[in-house]
């Protein structure tokens, strides 16, 4: 089934990209979370996707894959440290890589459906500390999880915009080329 929520006054539908920004001022994890930030290229530094019903998200952090929830309809990580493992981030905005090929209806829907249960079926597994290896699927960091799962639509979220200048970057799926490579919005 496709849900379909809005986050921060932007429609979000099952298997869409929500895009963050680490970190978030005044509280002292969120301080953290911006140092780390800094180290990816761009303003984009974490990716969840969007499955629902209502307000349910998965995303590969700190605890490895794994779902939580995001009600009220506002990006609000600072109440979810002990679900989220003390990430801390800000909304950026929603990324929807399906627009580039402009299926029909009913093709939008099963592919949607099938990213859904590809995130899905990686809860649990571990967080993959090797960036330069997206292709396994033991393990996932956060672009990674929605690269293999667009990957099996012919989508390849992996655009080689990450860091040009740095010898291997080319492998890492990183955050802001997601963002960069395909339609997107902005949130509020």
């Amino acid at each position: 089934m496709i849900y379909q929520y809005t986050i921060n006054g932007v429609p979000v539908q099952s298997g869409d990209i929500i895009c963050t920004t680490d970190g978030k001022p005044d509280l002292l994890p969120g301080e953290f979370w911006r140092l780390i930030g800094r180290l990816l290229p761009g303003e984009v530094d974490h990716i969840v996707i969007y499955t629902g019903p209502e307000a349910r998200f998965v995303e590969a952090g700190g605890r490895g894959v794994s779902t939580f929830e995001m009600p009220g309809g506002s990006w609000a990580s600072e109440h979810l440290l002990r679900e989220r493992a003390t990430l801390v981030d800000t909304f950026y905005g929603v990324v929807s890589p399906l627009k580039s090929l402009k299926p029909s209806t009913a093709e939008e829907r099963r592919m949607r459906e099938e990213i859904v249960e590809y995130c899905l079926a990686q809860v649990g597994k571990p967080y993959n500390l090797n960036f330069l290896d997206p292709e396994r699927e033991d393990a996932f960091y956060c672009s990674q999880l929605a690269y293999k799962a667009y990957q099996r639509h012919g989508i390849c979220l992996n655009t080689g915009r990450g860091m040009p200048d740095l010898l291997g970057s080319e492998k890492i799926v990183y955050p802001q080329e997601i963002w960069d490579g395909f339609y997107h919005r902005c949130g509020k």
